[in-house]
């Protein structure tokens, strides 16, 4: 098969970003996230991916308040929240929920005011299920604060602290678009049907669902708890790479060098080093792995992924590993709509071929 999985294959044309593998880049709208990560707002990189420059006062001033007066989730939504099952897992409760907010006016073509809505009520839903399974009462959402710092007190019903907000929105910021991945694929492929833009989200969150995507946080606490219960990093180290085991949250399909946003944010994260003893572990732990891989995998360019520091910071705010790929999702519900919005400007329907390698057969003759 020539190109299995459509890899290399260029299936649409796109102002949003850009990845360069080689030399380890990625441009939001031309700008690269390292240069604009600093002192920006989930708000205003929201505005420059859905419009295509950055907001000014007014602009940015008009999206906050839209974002807050969309943040107020139905009747009917709450109360899905409260009747499904216990034991569904929150990218499975938010597919659901979010393809129930479809029975509302949502036709095709999709525009900015479903994009906000969607993109606002995603930590809502995240925050208020968390809470029902937690057994404690559900939070309101505070309208004097940003969109990360709302989800955070959604969460944990208390005000977070600014370095708290600081790190959480620096990983938004850096994880809300990454070019024609598997979700934003999905996502563009049931628009391009002239689909309404829940359904193209709802595909999204599937997508994200599976481990091969959106899962791979976890797999690296994993490996920095086994590591910090061993007390010998080298050690767990060199028995995973003798066994052939992948280390989790080093080494990227698209990255033939060090991740970008991994680097984003590490640099935010390396003022708090000295004073976090995970934060300390997960530096140890890079340092060692990367030297090592270069030992057992000499052929092979495998650097820290922005998974590694993801987990650092979701450990850092003390945020439940079940939340982890649903905070990705949230801060992903920006380029996916974006991407969304793109599609129906110049709107072609994928319908990509497949091979047959099957064998012609014939009925038998009776």
């Amino acid at each position: 098969m020539k190109y299995p999985g459509l890899k290399g294959v260029i299936a649409a044309e796109t102002e949003i970003s850009h990845i360069d593998g080689v030399r380890g880049e990625l441009w939001y709208r031309g700008y690269d996230v390292r240069d604009i990560l600093e002192g920006a707002t989930f708000e205003q990189i929201a505005y420059l991916l859905w419009n295509g420059r950055f907001p000014n006062e007014e602009q940015l001033a008009c999206l906050t308040a839209s974002l807050k007066e969309a943040r107020e989730l139905a009747p009917y939504m709450k109360s899905i929240l409260e009747q499904l099952p216990e034991n569904m897992n929150m990218m499975e409760v938010l597919r659901t929920v979010m393809s129930a907010e479809g029975i509302s006016d949502y036709q095709w073509k999709p525009t900015s005011l479903q994009a906000i809505r969607l993109t606002a009520i995603v930590p809502v839903i995240i925050a208020y299920r968390s809470r029902l399974i937690e057994n404690k009462e559900p939070i309101l959402p505070e309208q004097s604060f940003s969109h990360v710092e709302n989800y955070l007190y959604m969460l944990n019903g208390t005000i977070p602290t600014q370095a708290q907000v600081n790190a959480l929105e620096s990983y938004m910021v850096l994880t809300m678009e990454h070019g024609m991945n598997a979700s934003t694929f999905a996502a563009r492929v049931t628009s391009s049907t002239e689909s309404d833009m829940v359904s193209g989200i709802t595909s999204a969150i599937g997508t994200m669902k599976g481990p091969l995507h959106g899962g791979a946080p976890m797999g690296v606490i994993e490996l920095l708890e086994e590591i910090q219960e061993a007390g010998n990093l080298r050690a767990v180290l060199q028995k995973k790479l003798a066994q052939g085991e992948k280390l989790m949250g080093f080494g990227h399909r698209v990255y033939q060098t060090l991740d970008p946003r991994a680097l984003a944010l590490k640099e935010r994260l390396l003022p708090f080093a000295g004073g976090d003893p995970w934060l300390d572990l997960a530096i140890e732990v890079e340092e060692a792995a990367i030297e090592m891989l270069k030992e057992w995998k000499p052929n092979r360019a495998l650097y820290t992924n922005v998974e590694f520091y993801a987990a650092a910071i979701m450990k850092a705010i003390d945020m439940d590993p079940e939340l982890f790929t649903p905070t990705f999702t949230a801060s992903r519900m920006v380029g996916w709509t974006a991407h969304i919005l793109e599609q129906a400007q110049n709107n072609t329907i994928f319908r990509p071929e497949a091979h047959f390698i099957g064998t012609p057969r014939k009925l038998p003759q009776e």
